[in-house]
């Protein structure tokens, strides 16, 4: 469960983001892809529309900290969606590592160790509720 400070320092910080949200997407994208050099296969869109998917869903994330059970069908659907795209439950600590580390290059020296530990929280809640929902091999 997230402190009322936690969530208020994931809200600032993605308003910050949200500010420069493309240049945001391409680091994230491209850390995704250094580190996970199979999920690039996984991408047949367009990086700018994708960019913009994820900013949708973390937008919408940083509006849900306060009722995140309300989330659930929906990081449910998400996460069968991706497993259905061939995303492995494995891939979901490299996105979240190449989030974090996308967030600390866009933020710089206001991604401190309270806003990345509230991001971390934040990020692990989304992953288990997608993983969870996603079928099993």
């Amino acid at each position: 469960m997230m402190t009322l400070d936690q969530r208020r320092l994931v809200r600032h910080s993605f308003d910050s983001l949200r500010e420069q949200a493309e240049p945001f997407a391409l680091l994230f994208y491209g850390r995704l892809f250094e580190l996970d050099t199979s999920a690039r296969r996984l991408f047949h869109n367009d990086l700018a529309l994708q960019a913009r998917k994820l900013m949708e869903t973390l937008s919408t994330v940083t509006e849900s900290l306060e009722r995140f059970e309300s989330m659930r069908p929906r990081l449910a659907d998400l996460g069968r969606q991706h497993a259905g795209y061939g995303v492995r439950p494995d891939q979901y600590d490299i996105v979240s590592a190449a989030l974090i580390w996308a967030i600390g290059q866009a933020l710089g020296p206001d991604f401190d160790p309270p806003t990345r530990d509230a991001w971390r929280l934040v990020l692990a809640d989304v992953c288990d509720a997608m993983k969870q929902a996603a079928p099993h091999p």
